[in-house]
């Protein structure tokens, strides 16, 4: 059973996003750069989606810069966002300033666009 938005948002006003561990909930592919460009469904239903754009594609292409695709491979399900960020800070030093701040927004968006999740969501949904 799904949790409505309340009780979800009760969860995470009660932890801190530091403490949180995010996974991907959408497909992505990476470029010969290494950026990463990531694939949202069109249509829920496959037949559908095979109806309704025939040869086209069925999914929204979204590309990411390279702070965003860095942080997209490392969202894998059993990272903090702490440990994101100080991966983060590791690869790119000086170039990403204020990186909890940055990845935080980052995060949700991701989130509100329903991307990702979070896995302390999904322990008590189940």
């Amino acid at each position: 059973m799904e949790l409505n938005f309340f009780e979800r948002r009760k969860i995470l006003k009660k932890s801190s996003l530091l403490d949180l561990t995010p996974f991907t909930k959408i497909g992505h592919e990476i470029n010969d750069e290494g950026l990463v460009t990531l694939l949202y469904p069109k249509f829920k239903n496959a037949r559908v989606s095979k109806y309704m754009l025939g040869n086209k594609s069925p999914y929204i292409h979204m590309k990411l810069d390279e702070l965003g695709s860095a942080s997209w491979l490392l969202i894998d399900g059993k990272r903090s966002v702490d440990q994101i960020a100080i991966e983060l800070t590791e690869k790119f030093g000086e170039k990403i300033q204020q990186v909890h701040q940055r990845l935080g927004k980052f995060l949700s968006t991701l989130y509100n666009n329903k991307y990702i999740s979070f896995k302390e969501i999904q322990k008590k949904e189940n």
